[in-house]
């Protein structure tokens, strides 16, 4: 999207082309807390299909964390607005204990789990969400800011699996993602639509309010939204290629199906002879499938590698007193033994203690 309009609204041309690819769905679900974003992404998404023969269905969710007193009255508002633009709204609420830490990230959590539930109703109806360029900016730094690799770097993709449901493949779009917010302020102000300011996003005692805040004075020195979402558009182009280097190599190195639990063998000389990033990926890869722990941490994996490569370059030195390797991460246990790399499942811990 050209920033030479910086702060115009959006061109009727404009929204028909971010909207486009969505345009075969037989309903959508849009994500509309009532703030800027997503209110906008309503109004766009309702202009979009108003001027097709024949769209989408649009089911407009708002999502109540029963977290701010105010929530209700942005509903309600949220509901009215929709009803103005011929678009169905419903409310979900989350219900029942919230934890004392980590409110966000489980607000997060509950806001997809209730979005998934509107999308089964639905018929697996994809979900929009109003994620935009600054958004993507803050997603890049505060992603530098926790230590992350190559494919943490480039941020949102405009279009993936829903977060925590990727075995139901229920699709998350992004249509706003190369926008600024300037724009979607300067559309619905042209419109003279209404909209709400939520305080927790200014809140200091989050990251990414914080990290906002910083903003100005960053793109002041040149490190603008929009040269941050440009970065994550390069490295975007980067991880592709090394996605597809990825799957030619484990399917010449570790041709499938592999078991659910392991093992999964690799010829040591071929796993060393991959580029340090590649090695790193396939670990990670054969790790997450027949470990049970979840993802793995990039530092313990990096460690993991490193110190296997400095094993097999031991035994290559003095190969009759060549060592076996044998550590655990992740719920996998990763062995290195007679030239061959083996993962499979970690056995658990209680089966694992002596009587």
């Amino acid at each position: 999207m050209s920033t030479a309009d910086s702060a115009a609204p959006l061109s009727g041309a404009e929204v028909a082309v971010l909207f486009a690819h969505l345009a075969h769905y037989p309903a959508l679900i849009v994500a509309v807390s009532g703030g800027p974003d997503s209110t906008a992404l309503m109004v766009l998404a309702a202009r979009w299909r108003k001027s097709l023969k024949r769209g989408p269905k649009l089911l407009a969710v708002t999502i109540d964390h029963g977290l701010r007193p105010e929530a209700k009255a942005e509903a309600t508002a949220v509901k009215r607005l929709a009803r103005s633009l011929a678009v169905t709204h419903q409310t979900l609420r989350w219900t029942g204990l919230k934890p004392k830490t980590g409110i966000q990230e489980a607000a997060r959590d509950a806001r997809y789990r209730l979005l998934a539930g509107a999308s089964r109703k639905a018929g697996g109806a994809p979900v929009l969400t109003a994620h935009t360029r600054d958004d993507q900016a803050e997603t890049v730094l505060f992603r530098m800011m926790r230590g992350s690799g190559v494919a943490g770097l480039a941020g949102m993709r405009g279009g993936t699996l829903l977060p925590g449901f990727e075995s139901e493949k229920i699709e998350l779009f992004r249509p706003l993602l190369d926008v600024s917010k300037a724009r979607l302020i300067a559309t619905l102000k042209a419109a003279r639509i209404p909209y709400a300011e939520d305080a927790s996003n200014r809140d200091p005692r989050f990251a990414r309010p914080r990290l906002r805040e910083l903003m100005p004075k960053l793109a002041a020195e040149g490190l603008s939204a929009e040269r941050l979402a440009r970065l994550a558009k390069r490295i975007g182009r980067a991880e592709i290629a090394i996605y597809e280097a990825l799957q030619n190599a484990a399917t010449r190195m570790a041709p499938g199906p592999w078991p659910e639990r392991g093992p999964v063998a690799i010829d040591a000389g071929d796993f060393y002879g991959l580029p340090e990033e590649l090695q790193l990926r396939l670990l990670e890869r054969v790790i997450e499938w027949t470990g049970d722990e979840g993802p793995v941490e990039l530092g313990k994996l990096e460690a993991l590698c490193e110190a296997l490569v400095d094993t097999y370059n031991e035994s290559l030195v003095d190969p009759p007193h060549s060592r076996r390797f044998r550590r655990t991460l992740a719920g996998a246990v990763v062995t290195l033994h007679g030239g061959k790399l083996s993962i499979e499942r970690a056995p658990s811990r209680r089966a694992s203690k002596r009587p």
